[in-house]
């Protein structure tokens, strides 16, 4: 049975020893959708994720999965990709996945047609027999993600599909997340890299410290900060600074500066009045990785990813 929403949390908290990893998360994913759990390494993606499909009970709160408030009754339902992978080597890679299926009650027969069917379908024709041990990590792991879907599921959980994958195979991936989600399934994934999301979720939820920071739609994560101008001048000097908005920093040969609410024409003019020129301008709008640093924050982002945030 099809309910309005595939998955639902409230006031989800879990505690290791002294340290609440997840700290009262609220989630409602729609049926149909692809959604996206968006947070820094540590945030508590994976743990809210294994939450919500019974692996682990919470200390406090109520989800349901499929309209069922106890997750593991509907598991042959759901697909789900661990973050950490594993297949059996010996296994060859059509076996890999009708292996998978029949965990989630798929018939054998079936498993190994549908396997095969999937293998071509996301370019890996060539290697359905081929062993599991002499496959490439990132096909690896596309096999192991066609055995999470090779029993049709009504809701697919990806923690952290693309780590690791090459930029071919993470095409290959998203692909198959859209033509996961127009079969008419549901896709809740976590991910720490921006940009797959920005291309792929309908609505998302950022999470940091244990609890959602933000939830909505991509453009409505955009609209939390303002567009930016990018003013080259045809004739600088000293003066310039002294016509743009307080915020305006150097930077590409030209000024950065949020876009003041008036608009850009009455500045322009002024510029353009003063000598200054334009030599080039462009604005811009934020980006979901500029967002996602604005509400997390710099400082935890990075001590986070050791010193790197990923866009």
């Amino acid at each position: 049975m099809r309910t309005e929403l595939a998955v639902t949390a409230s006031g989800l908290v879990k505690r290791f020893g002294d340290r609440r990893v997840v700290d009262g998360i609220d989630i409602a994913v729609p049926s149909g959708m692809i959604y996206g759990v968006l947070g820094p390494n540590g945030a508590g993606k994976t743990t809210t994720l294994r939450m919500l499909l019974g692996i682990i009970e919470p200390d406090d709160g109520e989800r349901t999965l499929l309209g069922d408030d106890r997750p593991r009754d509907v598991s042959d339902r759901v697909g789900y990709l661990p973050e950490e992978r594993g297949l059996y080597p010996g296994m060859k890679a059509t076996q890999a996945i009708a292996f998978m299926g029949a965990l989630r009650g798929l018939d054998w027969k079936t498993g190994r047609k549908r396997a095969v069917e999937l293998m071509e379908a996301t370019g890996l024709g060539h290697a359905t027999d081929q062993k599991i041990r002499q496959l490439s990590k990132g096909m690896a792991q596309l096999v192991q993600l066609l055995g999470s879907v090779v029993h049709r599921p009504d809701l697919l959980v990806l923690d952290e599909p693309f780590s690791g994958l090459d930029p071919v195979n993470q095409e290959r991936l998203e692909s198959l997340i859209v033509a996961e989600r127009d079969r008419g399934a549901t896709i809740l994934f976590s991910t720490h890299v921006m940009a797959h999301a920005e291309r792929l979720c309908d609505r998302l939820a950022i999470i940091a410290g244990g609890k959602v920071r933000f939830e909505g739609t991509v453009g409505d994560a955009r609209a939390t900060l303002p567009y930016t101008a990018h003013y080259v001048p045809h004739h600088p000097n000293a003066g310039l600074r002294a016509l743009l908005p307080a915020d305006a920093v150097e930077q590409d040969g030209g000024w950065r500066f949020t876009l003041p609410d008036e608009g850009i024409e009455a500045l322009l003019v002024k510029l353009i009045d003063a000598g200054y020129g334009i030599s080039g301008l462009s604005i811009e709008r934020p980006s979901l990785h500029d967002v996602f640093v604005n509400i997390v924050g710099r400082k935890a982002l990075e001590a986070a990813a050791g010193g790197e945030i990923a866009a």
